[in-house]
């Protein structure tokens, strides 16, 4: 997740388009030790359950960086018990452009075309457990948030090898990019107690994505697009609901979206949650990524929901929904 404006509106969008050169990294803007930029992907293939995602976490004023790789179904929601989790901490940043970067725990990035196709690839750095070779392949337009954060949908294809098991990935997935200040300390996280980060995409011509966060007991939307009948527009208001959660572990299963973009269309949307993965991204944003089955429209569309939390917040809302305090 992105620095987030600590304000209930829509931010205001800057006036430069995005460019090629927002595929490469951003020079820090500042000597703040808690500058950082982010160059994550997400995959899935739906009908094994099955999630993926590479996050690195670069660091360019300490001179160091953080890299984690996830796969997980339905069966393990911890980063012990999932298919596959290393997240290495405080590695050098290679002297090399983001477009083209093998990172030292095995994540290989390669932009084929500015802004339209990617190459992702990951090799275990200490065993065969897993293998990455995919394409990502834009669907949509990037989408700008204050300057500092892109979001784009993408079509997923290539191959895993999990385990010894060669799997086929064919999907809709996602990508963002990060650039900014993001502090490791606070009590909440961007000003507001969790928040949500939620897309689906069925087609090239349909699909939504929200980012929302909660300021006061509402979790509204700051950004975020619907592509409805190939029209693409930007997110104008949104408000997330967690509608169902396990009753044992807290996690979501059940959420609502209502999201309404520029051109004034109305999108509700239902999502119920396929998997669930915990993880601390960061030591101030922990966050349980879900596959999700999505329904709109009369469409169903397999995406993502984030259920965000600080890492105060998270604690507070554990110990609560189990009665605990």
């Amino acid at each position: 997740m992105a620095e987030q404006p600590e304000a209930h509106e829509q931010p205001a969008e800057p006036e430069r388009p995005v460019g090629a050169a927002d595929d490469e990294f951003h020079p820090p803007t500042s000597d703040d030790p808690a500058w950082a930029e982010t160059c994550w992907f997400t995959f899935s293939v739906p009908e094994r359950r099955l999630s993926g995602q590479l996050y690195p976490f670069f660091q360019p004023n300490l001179g160091v960086m953080a890299a984690g790789v996830y796969v997980w179904d339905d069966r393990g929601s911890q980063v012990w018990t999932c298919r596959y989790a290393k997240n290495f901490w405080h590695l050098p940043i290679p002297d090399q452009p983001l477009t083209d970067i093998e990172l030292p725990n095995g994540i290989r990035y390669r932009t084929i075309e500015p802004l339209q196709r990617y190459q992702v690839a990951f090799d275990d750095p200490d065993a065969d457990d897993l293998h990455l070779d995919l394409t990502f392949t834009a669907t949509a337009r990037p989408n700008l948030l204050a300057g500092q954060h892109l979001d784009q949908p993408g079509r997923y294809e290539g191959t895993i090898v999990l385990d010894g098991e060669e799997i086929a990935v064919d999907a809709h997935g996602f990508r963002d990019r990060s650039w900014g200040p993001r502090s490791q300390f606070g009590d909440a996280m961007h000003g507001a107690s969790s928040g949500g980060y939620s897309y689906a995409t069925a087609s090239e011509r349909e699909g939504f994505h929200a980012i929302t966060m909660d300021f006061d007991g509402s979790c509204i939307g700051i950004h975020g697009y619907v592509l409805r009948d190939g029209t693409w527009s930007k997110l104008a208001s949104a408000e997330r609901k967690v509608v169902e959660r396990d009753p044992g572990t807290g996690f979501p299963l059940r959420v609502v979206l209502d999201l309404v973009d520029e051109a004034g269309r109305a999108l509700h949307a239902e999502g119920a949650c396929r998997n669930a993965l915990v993880l601390p991204l960061n030591p101030n944003l922990l966050t349980i990524n879900c596959l999700t089955e999505w329904t709109f429209d009369g469409i169903t569309a397999f995406g993502e929901d984030h259920d965000n939390w600080s890492a105060a917040s998270m604690r507070r809302f554990q110990r609560r929904y189990r009665g605990w305090s």
